[in-house]
């Protein structure tokens, strides 16, 4: 069986240069206020994951099919449509915090929403540090 390989890995393109290559002067704007809120939330300094996400801190996981890698801890990425943020999936306390962040959609792992305005700052701060200490517990090193 062929190993699997993420494409989603951790890379060494500058963080600020990826946000100031975003198109849209908003979701410029609105991925620095995100930059500043997750580091100084997750107390990680922001490094891309592929081309087009910005993590924070990382974990290594080991599913029971075999399958394993590393993966950013949580973070976001200011995309066309809307900006995407990245939080462990399988935290049950999440539906709950959910119900006061604001203006949102889900999907599988991601939250999305068009902008930093339509959100509660300190839910999304909630969110960061469960997130993390969801994964942490989970995956210890």
């Amino acid at each position: 069986m062929a190993k699997y390989e993420a494409k989603t890995k951790e890379t060494d393109v500058d963080v600020i240069e990826f946000i100031e290559a975003v198109d849209s002067p908003k979701k410029r704007e609105d991925a620095h206020k995100l930059l500043e809120i997750f580091e100084q939330t997750s107390g990680y300094q922001a490094k891309m994951w592929g081309p087009s996400i910005i993590g924070f801190g990382s974990y290594h996981y080991k599913y029971a099919s075999g399958h394993e890698g590393d993966a950013p801890l949580v973070g976001f990425s200011p995309r066309k449509a809307k900006i995407s943020l990245y939080f462990a999936t399988g935290d049950t306390t999440r539906e709950e915090t959910l119900k006061r962040f604001g203006k949102y959609t889900t999907g599988k792992s991601c939250v999305y929403i068009n902008k930093v305005d339509d959100i509660d700052v300190d839910v999304l701060k909630e969110m960061i540090t469960q997130s993390i200490a969801f994964l942490q517990e989970l995956y210890p090193n």
